[in-house]
This record gives C-alpha cells, sequence and structure tokens, in this order.
C-alpha cells in the first residue's frame, strides 16, 4: 500500500493564512476529538453480519459542554442528510452535547447512546434539568459496510466520547469516516486549521469533515483538476453508481462569535467544499455546524442577564477567508490519509494515488 500522508507532506498549502500546530480541529484551545473504528468481515453482504465498515467520531468542543454551554450556529447548503439536534441548536444558538459523527441508519442509536452517556455523567437531566438532544450526524456508508446491521453499540459511542483527546487527529478510514468515499476515492475524516494573525484577532479556526460526496471528474486539489485528469486511468463499471453522497462539517473557533455570525461563517465552509467538487447533488446533504469556545454560557445562573463578548461583523472577513482554507485542506487531507478499501459485496474503493497525484500538481499548479 501507498504510504499514507496529508497534502502538505506533498508540498500543497491551500490558501494564505497558516496552519495550526496540529493543522487540526483540536488546534483550538480545549476541543478534543475521539474515534472508534469498526473493520470485520470480508465477501457478500449478509445483512445483520457483516461486512462491517464503519465507527463513531466525537467532537468534545468542552470537558462538560452541558454545564458551560457554548455559542453556536449552522448553515444547510442541501439538506438531503441529517444532523440530529440541529433545530434547537440553530433555535437558541446555544451548543450543549458533544457533536457525534455516524452512518446514516445509526443515528438513531448514537443518539440513544448519548442520552445514556449524558444522564449518567449528568443525573439532574430530565427531572431538576431540562432534557437534551444530542447532536449526531451521518454520512451513507452502505456501498462498504452492511448499514442496515447498525453495528454500532452504545459501547462504542462511550468509547469514542471518553477517548477525545487533543492534539494530532487521526484521519482517513477511522470513526465515522470508516466506510467513506469521496469523488469516487476512499475518504472519511478529514482536519485542518488556521491561524487569524494578530492585526485581525489572533484567532484560531478549525475544521473537521466527514466527508462522503461527489464523483471523480469533479475532484479539484488547489484548483487543479485532478479528478477529470485521473478519470481516465480508473475503471468508471467499478465506482459507485448514482450515489453522490454527502458531508457533515464542524468548525470550532476562539474567536468571539454570536449565533448568526457563526452561521455566517458556516456559509463559508460551503464555499470550501464547492472548491474541491461539490454542486451539491439533488440527493446529497452538505450541512455544516459551527461553534465558538470564547464564551461559556452557564446553565445555571442567579441573575436575569448573561454578559457575553462578541467580534464586531467588520472584523469578520478573516475568518472567512480562512474557513474556506480549512475546509478545503480538509477535505483533501480525508482523501490523502485513506487507503484501499474492499467492503461488503467486494466493493472497492481506490486510495487516491497520492505520487500521481504529486506529480499532476507540481505539472498543472503556478510555481513561484
Amino acid at each position: 500500500m501507498t504510504k499514507r500522508r496529508r497534502l502538505s507532506a506533498l508540498g500543497v498549502r491551500i490558501g494564505v493564512y497558516p496552519p495550526g500546530e496540529h493543522d487540526a480541529i483540536t488546534d483550538v484551545p480545549g476541543v478534543k476529538v475521539g474515534h472508534v473504528t469498526l473493520i470485520s468481515g470480508e465477501g457478500a453482504l449478509d445483512k445483520g453480519k457483516g461486512p462491517v465498515r464503519s465507527g463513531v467520531t466525537c467532537v468534545l468542543p468542552t470537558d462538560d459542554v452541558f454545564t458551560d454551554r457554548l455559542i453556536g450556529g449552522s448553515f444547510v447548503l442541501n439538506g438531503a442528510g441529517e444532523v440530529a439536534g440541529l433545530t434547537q441548536v440553530s433555535e437558541w444558538g446555544l451548543l450543549e452535547t458533544p457533536i457525534l459523527l455516524t452512518n446514516t441508519l445509526s443515528v438513531g442509536k448514537v443518539s440513544d447512546a448519548a442520552v445514556k452517556w449524558l444522564t449518567r455523567k449528568h443525573p439532574g437531566i430530565g427531572s431538576e434539568e431540562d432534557v437534551i438532544i444530542p447532536v449526531v450526524g451521518e454520512c451513507d456508508d452502505s456501498f462498504l459496510n452492511d448499514a442496515v446491521g447498525r453495528h454500532i453499540r452504545s459501547k462504542h459511542v462511550y468509547e469514542a466520547i471518553e477517548s477525545a483527546k487533543g492534539g494530532a487527529v487521526v484521519e482517513g478510514s477511522v470513526g465515522a469516516g470508516t466506510g467513506m468515499i469521496t469523488c469516487d476515492f476512499k475518504a472519511g475524516i478529514g482536519t485542518a486549521s488556521r491561524l487569524v494573525p494578530a492585526d485581525h484577532g489572533s484567532f484560531t479556526i478549525g475544521v473537521l469533515v466527514l466527508s462522503n460526496f461527489g464523483v471523480m471528474p469533479s475532484l479539484r486539489i488547489d484548483g487543479v483538476p485532478i479528478g477529470a485528469l485521473l478519470e481516465r486511468e480508473y475503471d468508471k463499471d467499478k465506482r459507485r453508481v448514482n450515489n453522490y453522497g454527502s458531508i457533515i462539517a464542524v468548525l470550532a473557533t476562539d474567536a468571539p462569535l454570536t449565533s448568526s455570525q457563526i452561521g455566517r461563517v458556516c456559509k463559508r465552509a460551503a464555499l470550501g467544499i464547492g472548491r474541491v467538487g461539490s454542486y451539491a447533488a439533488h440527493g446529497s446533504g452538505e450541512i455544516i455546524l459551527g461553534f465558538s469556545t470564547a464564551n461559556r454560557v452557564p446553565r445555571v445562573g442567579s441573575a436575569l442577564t448573561h454578559q457575553v463578548t462578541a467580534l464586531y461583523d467588520r472584523a469578520t472577513g478573516p475568518l472567512y477567508e480562512a474557513v474556506i482554507e480549512a475546509t478545503e485542506e480538509a477535505i483533501i487531507n480525508s482523501l490523502c490519509m485513506a487507503d484501499d478499501m474492499t467492503g461488503q459485496g467486494g466493493n472497492f474503493a481506490p486510495g487516491l494515488p497520492l505520487d500521481r497525484v504529486a506529480e499532476l500538481l507540481a505539472r498543472y499548479r503556478p510555481t513561484t
């Protein structure tokens, strides 16, 4: 197998803003990521038994987001997908649970497990405190996975939450991304970050994607039509048929933003998705959820008011540019870090051929 490496290791840096230390969503202080990956079985699909190519990914915004809620927002470019709990985040402008990602048919099971985990940690939920609606996003992994078998168990959700950590994030065919495909190549989880310089506030913005969209001819990397250049080298008959797919993007920032401002930043992340090659097909879902760690909104308080700090709208421009760059790179990292995978029924998703991609990028990108 080809040694997998991130886009930056191919000598490509998207955009103008520098990355954070790990070039990951975890560069935003306090944000952690955890995965549980399920891979078992080979051969023909036996519904309920396998093969299994799936998992769970958790983005933990803070150690206790239930008690100290964060300001959140969202944007839906095309809604043929689901993030359970997103309606309340959009209505209240608050995030109060971990963000969990999985496959489409496991959303209910993951939400149920998240309720169990949260109510054990906070026994007052549903009595002294409000009930909660966990935030759970999905993409369809049924080309490679026995999706109908719904192999995610509560223990997998607990482990994804409790194993979440800062630092470098494992990418590619991991966690919720295990069975995902992008532009006919194996993909999954990807992440990237950007640092907005001091004269614009010294802020960090990070993006994590569950990437599962598109068709090969549309794939672009830093403006180069990589998919169109590679298409002739791959057999069309072995690709997914009539399955354009979806993407969930999670963005985090330490910039002090209101809910509406976060929604506007999320909207610009959709431009990053478009840069890679999405046209938001009829049957696809492009859903972006964001939060800011700059303010805490306590669940319990004696006063009738709570003060938060917010950036002036006129100062949000650099964040828009930074999130587009980070989203584009996160998607490409999901491709770069995912190797070949054979799944249910012998369905095959090739890994992006990195040496060939590096050759094409060197040939077609302008030199400085």
